[in-house]
């Protein structure tokens, strides 16, 4: 049994098992020390109380698999979709572009096999932190086309297929990291604006989003508004005023809404925050 505070993880992503009664944390798991680059795997932990932990319950790791990536295996976030565990994460190989892999399962934290030999994400675009989000009965994927590539990032929509296999239509770009007007460059004077992290839920008849970018100097979670997913985006600044991010919004057993992200944006210093949102 771990502690939450010596886990270190990035980018945590909970998922809450109504029928055992639990919660799994999955994420950024494999971190090196000292660095954000991250090794070839996925874990996730189990808990009942988000101070306790069972695991890690290594998920998939392509040492051991016939695999595209092998490094930076960066924010994994599990969704259960017609009746499957799917786990979304980005990757990364030498000469290759970082992509969302989508990966399926029959439980939560059994072994995740891939979905498609490839990424769903355009092979040509530096991708990351997909997450999938259904409107109308049709899956999207929501991603992040990276500033690295392009400096000014961007929040993308693909429809998907229903068996999450192919894209069923064209990405649709929904903003840039500029559009917020208090988003900060992370080199100044470089034009260079981060998109990291969007989740997406559905309140009050409106498609609400969380993602992360520098805002006004710090790593923060920020909030944007549509009436529809591919409808025009109104921008929001943060509750939080300490240095962290890459959140996502659960819903606990006892029926409170509840945030997760790390904190801070520190390496070697990142631990899995919870609180009411």
């Amino acid at each position: 049994m771990l502690k939450r505070e010596e886990i270190r993880i990035r980018d945590p992503f909970i998922y809450t098992d109504k029928e055992a009664g639990c919660y799994y944390m999955y994420g950024t798991t494999s971190v090196l020390p000292g660095t954000l680059a991250a090794k070839c795997n996925f874990s996730c932990y189990k808990t009942y109380d988000f101070e306790n932990f069972e695991g890690p319950f290594v998920l998939f790791d392509a040492e051991k698999e016939d695999f595209w990536a092998d490094r930076d295996f960066w924010a994994a976030e599990m969704h259960k979709y017609n009746g499957k565990y799917y786990l979304f994460g980005s990757c990364k190989a030498e000469g290759k572009c970082r992509g969302t892999q989508i990966f399926v399962c029959d439980t939560p934290n059994g072994h995740y096999t891939p979905l498609t030999k490839e990424p769903i994400t355009p092979r040509d675009w530096e991708c990351l932190d997909g997450t999938l989000y259904v409107e109308n009965g049709q899956p999207y994927m929501v991603f992040c086309h990276e500033w690295v590539q392009i400096k000014n990032g961007e929040i993308w929509a693909m429809p998907l297929s229903a068996d999450l296999k192919a894209p069923a239509g064209e990405p649709k770009m929904l903003f840039r990291a500029s559009d917020n007007p208090d988003v900060s460059e992370l080199h100044a004077g470089k034009g260079t604006y981060v998109t990291d992290g969007p989740f997406l839920w559905n309140e009050d008849g409106k498609v609400k989003m969380i993602w992360s970018s520098f805002y006004k100097g710090r790593y923060l979670v920020l909030e944007a508004e549509a009436d529809s997913l591919l409808g025009e985006w109104c921008h929001g600044g943060s509750r939080f005023d300490f240095d962290g991010g890459h959140a996502m919004v659960f819903t606990t057993l006892e029926g409170k809404r509840m945030i997760s992200l790390h904190k801070p944006n520190t390496a070697n210093l990142e631990r899995a925050f919870f609180t009411e949102f």
